[in-house]
């Protein structure tokens, strides 16, 4: 860019950029009056070779001529949320861009309008790539679609990363079985990067459906953050790719893509760069890499390192034939900043004594309004020399803020500030903020607040956790209430750590130790569990024979009332004997009546109660 370029202001923060295909945006369409000018069409295509199309934060995409200096159009009206990614299409004035707001857009750059807009996913799409041929497009948000951009329909799904995809690109032009009649994609290699992902993943577009995982992968240090790669044109010439990640180290691969391979690739050769140490101090220093290009001729490199405000680029021949290699550069004099020694001389303003000073503060904040609180003698209108100004401490004590003032409903922390609270304490190692945060009992909190931290966050989560879980028995159930939502919300992105038995293995262990435990305290508790049913059974047994042996079957008859066998029939009611016993009386007393009738001249009108009394 020149030197007006550099100086341009935008309104808003720019995210992503791409710069126009050689040819830029074509001419207008050849029809009607515009026929005429083919010698200013050849001059406006000569200057169209510097377009930027710049993607802003507010939803604008921004097209900025860099051999003028100045901003050419603005495309306003398709995203209402930030731009993720930027692309254009090799063949035709469109420009494709995609959204945190779940759309892509089709722009016509001649009349800086819409030309189409679908929804891409069910959230934000992170990233766009469109196929050699032109007619697909690849998209990236929860999942890999491959779009047909003649219908904006679905073509094939792709199972996608745990974090969002940074990077998209096509690694063939032609498809590796050439038996087959060629469709412009069937067979066709791309590459998927994303976030805090150690794993590069690579897929093959299959004529059948049921293929959605990746065919191999390549296994880097840390997280990519800028990946280049030589296109395989035939079949048996490999893919060359250079990956730069956030440690500051490159790792080149070179493979042939043949179909699947299940193990995760590791590196060719990785490059470092790193000072001399011979200048005062003897421990070499490394220097981090940028960023990474091939050249034209795929066999040497264009590396950037050193500092991102003067960063240093040299080309550097391929030599793979060694695993590591640490180039050697002196950057310490690439950039050194000088400080003004006369900032430390401060004048003190005047001030009234009517004078009201107003502070800084947060809005919906209030902040206590100080006043000089000097004598008469030092709100002169000027200092003398011998008087000694305010110091620093008693200045800052004027932007004191009454944070007890400042809770939100409840008195509780919302789930937000408690993921923010987690890992600003796993970050700083703070053991206050984590038996607050950790020590919560609310299961809904928990799943919250674990599905809202970052990633990276998990590992250092888990080391806290399995830490805790070697203490207070109490203190380890509560981990386990942690560790259930960490494996249930986290398992995608634990499983492509490649390192992951090693850093996991105490906690493996320590779970192993506990379930064997367990095995041989369920055995006791069932054994406990039967002892103490049969001793409960047993004295239930005891209590419901005494109180049967208290109440049983009484039998009354009314013509014993005047026998006195009413005792002996109460005691004996239950024998046998005592049941014949009854009948015999009851024989009795029916020839006893026999006879009373008898005497009576077959009077039968008396009462029972007369018979009785006769008797």
């Amino acid at each position: 860019m020149g030197g007006s370029a550099c100086g341009t202001r935008w309104a808003a923060a720019c995210t992503c950029l791409a710069w126009a295909p050689p040819g830029g945006r074509p001419p207008p369409d050849k029809d009607g009056p515009q026929r005429k000018k083919r010698k200013s069409e050849a001059a406006e295509v000569d200057k169209q070779l510097d377009i930027l199309a710049i993607g802003t934060a507010v939803g604008s995409i921004l097209l900025y001529s860099t051999v003028k200096g100045e901003l050419q159009s603005k495309l306003d009206g398709g995203h209402d949320s930030r731009i993720n990614c930027v692309r254009w299409h090799q063949d035709n004035c469109c420009l494709y861009s995609c959204s945190e707001d779940k759309h892509i857009v089709e722009w016509n750059t001649q009349t800086c309008k819409v030309k189409c807009k679908w929804k891409g996913d069910n959230s934000s799409v992170s990233s766009l790539c469109i196929s050699p041929d032109g007619k697909m497009l690849l998209s990236a948000g929860r999942t890999i679609k491959l779009w047909d951009l003649e219908t904006k329909e679905v073509y094939r799904h792709f199972t996608g990363h745990a974090t969002s995809v940074s990077s998209l690109m096509f690694t063939t032009v032609k498809p590796m079985n050439e038996n087959k009649p060629f469709d412009g994609i069937t067979g066709l290699y791309f590459l998927s990067g994303a976030i805090h992902d150690r794993l590069l993943s690579v897929w093959q577009i299959r004529s059948d459906r049921k293929e959605k995982n990746a065919v191999m992968s390549f296994t880097v240090t840390d997280e990519p953050t800028f990946i280049d790669l030589t296109v395989s044109e035939l079949k048996e010439e490999p893919v060359k790719l250079a990956v730069v990640c956030k440690d500051g180290q490159l790792h080149l691969f070179e493979h042939i893509l043949n179909g699947y391979c299940k193990k995760p690739l590791t590196s060719n050769c990785t490059i470092q760069i790193a000072t001399p140490g011979n200048d005062g101090d003897s421990t070499p220093k490394p220097v981090p890499i940028l960023a990474a290009a091939f050249c034209t001729d795929k066999q040497s490199l264009l590396l950037v390192y050193g500092n991102t405000l003067q960063p240093i680029i040299e080309k550097v021949s391929l030599n793979t034939s060694e695993s590591h290699i640490c180039l050697i550069r002196d950057v310490q004099k690439a950039l050194a900043l000088k400080t003004d020694d006369a900032v430390t001389k401060v004048r003190t303003p005047v001030v009234n004594s009517d004078t009201k000073v107003l502070v800084p503060g947060i809005p919906g904040h209030s902040a206590a309004v100080k006043t000089p609180s000097s004598g008469k003698e030092k709100k002169k209108s000027k200092r003398k020399p011998g008087e000694t100004e305010d110091s620093i401490e008693e200045r800052l004590g004027a932007l004191d803020i009454d944070v007890s003032k400042v809770k939100t409903p409840g008195g509780l922390p919302q789930t937000d500030s408690f993921a923010v609270l987690l890992v600003q304490g796993l970050e700083s190692n703070d053991e206050d903020i984590l038996n607050k945060v950790l020590s919560t009992r609310k299961e809904t909190l928990i799943k919250n607040t674990v599905a809202r931290m970052p990633i990276h966050a998990v590992i250092p989560l888990l080391h806290e956790l399995t830490k805790r879980l070697q203490g207070n028995p109490y203190s380890a159930s509560q981990m386990v209430r942690w560790l259930k939502f960490v494996f249930t919300l986290h398992a995608s992105y634990l499983s492509t750590l490649p390192d992951l038995i090693p850093q996991l293995g105490m906690l493996y262990q320590l779970m192993e130790s506990r379930v064997k435990t367990l095995q041989k305290l369920s055995r006791l508790h069932g054994r406990l569990f039967l002892l103490v049913t049969q001793v409960a059974a047993s004295e239930t047994v005891q209590d419901v024979t005494e109180v049967n042996q208290t109440a049983k079957l009484v039998y009354e008859d009314e013509s014993s009332e005047e026998e006195g066998s009413d005792d002996e029939m109460i005691a004996d009611k239950d024998s046998d004997e005592n049941w014949d016993e009854d009948e015999e009386k009851e024989e009795q007393s029916d020839e006893q009546d026999m006879t009373v009738e008898k005497e009576m001249n077959g009077d039968s009108d008396l009462e029972p109660e007369n018979e009785s009394e006769e008797e």
